[in-house]
């Protein structure tokens, strides 16, 4: 796959190059026409433009001095050539105020400052039914995250207080995803309707960024294989999800109850929390989980463990030392949680 080139401020004013080439015509227009005067007529940089000027916006003003007849000539071939320029220059400029092309310049150019100041941020691709449902966990959890989608009536509607970082373009380009912080983000979540365009998009930003974690959902039988080959870490395919859900419902609906509940983070006073070995103080790491005492502590049940090869342990033993890379799962209150973190990150 070619790479594509980097996101610059030249592909940021590329929907503004109307503008941008009215001011350079017009810019032109009024460098050939001072430069003619002080060289023809021999007249000072002011009286060179003052000059250009009335003759491009042919308002007739008095003239500085009588010109020559190298002068009268030059002044004809300025007006045959600004003729035109002018109009199209005034007409751009007029255009782009009135139509309110000047506030989205500087919309886009303050989205674009606000991205690039994102790190370990949260893309998500395509605002559907899974991307909208997305983005409401990452909000309850005051998680930055910036928002691809090329239908701009679709994500006229988020009210997240960082609505404005909203990118509305395609996301199986590598530009795009580049404009969005690809680079510097911790994850990114694909919930296009299309296998094939979310797979695109797991390549480009696998190659842009190998250490990202992706998230990829798949319709189709057999895509959430291709999608793991392409580089996603973890391939939803909803249609089956609802299936088992529904399933399930009917056998436990008790037990579906209590674990949504839990699993509903952010919307309800239950958490289930997620520590590193990396994110314990230096005293409590290569610990038991017995002497962690979190449940005598703060109130907390530490649930699953997970080693650091990949593989979980629902329950584990109190004897269970927490290793390098190793990962501790534990279910609370939001106030539990909240003492919890108070307990492992900053202990002596």
């Amino acid at each position: 796959m070619a790479k594509k080139k980097l996101f610059s401020q030249e592909s940021f004013l590329y929907p503004y190059r109307k503008i941008i080439i009215a001011f350079g015509l017009l810019n032109f227009i009024l460098l050939v026409g001072v430069i003619g005067y002080m060289w023809i007529e021999n007249l000072s940089f002011l009286d060179a433009l003052y000059m250009t000027v009335i003759t491009v916006a042919t308002v007739g003003y008095r003239e500085v001095a009588e010109p020559s007849d190298e002068g009268k000539i030059f002044t004809i071939f300025l007006i045959i050539i600004s003729f035109g320029i002018f109009a199209y220059a005034i007409s751009s400029i007029t255009q782009f105020i009135i139509e309110g092309e000047f506030n989205q310049f500087f919309k886009n150019r303050k989205k674009v400052e606000e991205i690039e100041k994102l790190q370990n941020h949260i893309i998500i691709c395509g605002f559907g039914r899974n991307g909208r449902q997305a983005t409401q966990v990452l909000k309850h959890h005051h998680q930055r995250f910036v928002v691809i989608e090329k239908d701009s009536t679709i994500t006229d509607n988020i009210t997240h207080k960082y609505k404005h970082l909203v990118l509305n373009a395609d996301a199986t380009n590598d530009e795009t995803l580049l404009k969005a912080g690809i680079k510097r983000a911790k994850a990114l979540i694909t919930t296009l309707p299309n296998d094939a365009d979310n797979m695109f998009i797991v390549l480009s930003a696998r190659h842009l960024n190998p250490n990202i974690y992706i998230i990829s959902r798949a319709s189709e039988e057999n895509a959430d294989t291709k999608l793991k080959i392409a580089g996603a870490n973890k391939v939803i395919m909803p249609d089956k999800v609802g299936g088992t859900h529904m399933g399930t419902l009917v056998l436990k609906p008790d037990t579906v109850e209590l674990i949504e509940m839990i699993s509903s983070q952010g919307l309800n006073d239950v958490s289930l929390e997620e520590i590193l070995y990396s994110d314990l103080a230096a005293s409590l790491q290569n610990k038991t989980l017995r002497e962690l005492e979190l449940r005598h502590k703060c109130g907390a049940n530490i649930i699953g463990f997970k080693t650091p090869d990949g593989q979980y342990i629902i329950n584990p033993s109190p004897d269970t030392v927490i290793i390098p890379n190793s990962k501790i799962f534990v279910l609370g209150t939001k106030e539990q949680i909240k003492n919890l973190k108070k307990i492992l990150f900053e202990s002596v």
